[in-house]
């Protein structure tokens, strides 16, 4: 099966990682893989995208036009792409920062507090996190979670003060879809 993900928010809310860990993890799986960033105007503060695709056929091209699934960390990411989204697709929304719902009903989407949890949690800096973990769990485990630790872990191996806390957002937004 291949996704094909959009995962979007402002600059700094950690979207690309969340879209750099997919990648790797799915990558350590021996899936193909595709990971393309796309920033606005500022990197810190300004919107943020990227584009995610996990397949185990060959990517034939790494442009999203219809995606399986879409993270909307904000408003003006939730307003610019659920519109990308597929009939069938996943919608992940952070609903700490979005307070609209979708009008669409040939999708399914989650509201996900992404910031409250985080903040539960000691650092509303997992939000991204936290997200990661719900769309992981909202797809079926496209990658195992095991392996978006692994790819964590090398990716940050220079801080492993922040390996423990944010495997435990990854894990809360797991739990939250599977409530």
């Amino acid at each position: 099966m291949t996704h094909e993900m959009i995962l979007a928010g402002f600059g700094g809310q950690g979207v690309m990682v969340m879209g750099q860990l997919l990648t790797y993890a799915g990558m350590l799986e021996g899936a193909h893989v595709s990971w393309i960033p796309s920033y606005g105007p500022e990197m810190r503060g300004g919107t943020a995208n990227c584009s995610v695709i996990i397949s185990q056929e060959p990517i034939g091209s790494p442009i999203v036009t219809e995606a399986t699934a879409v993270v909307a960390m904000n408003l003006p990411s939730f307003e610019k792409f659920e519109s990308s989204l597929s009939p069938g697709g996943i919608l992940i929304l952070n609903s700490s920062l979005i307070d609209r719902k979708s009008k669409r009903d040939d999708i399914k989407t989650y509201n996900v507090p992404a910031n409250e949890i985080a903040s539960s949690l000691g650092d509303a800096r997992m939000a991204n996190m936290v997200a990661l973990g719900a769309l992981n769990a909202a797809l079926g485990y496209v990658v195992d979670t095991s392996r978006i630790m692994e790819a964590f872990k090398k990716i940050f191996a220079k801080k492993p003060a922040i390996i423990a806390p944010n495997e435990l957002a990854i894990l809360a937004g797991n739990k939250h879809i599977a409530v």
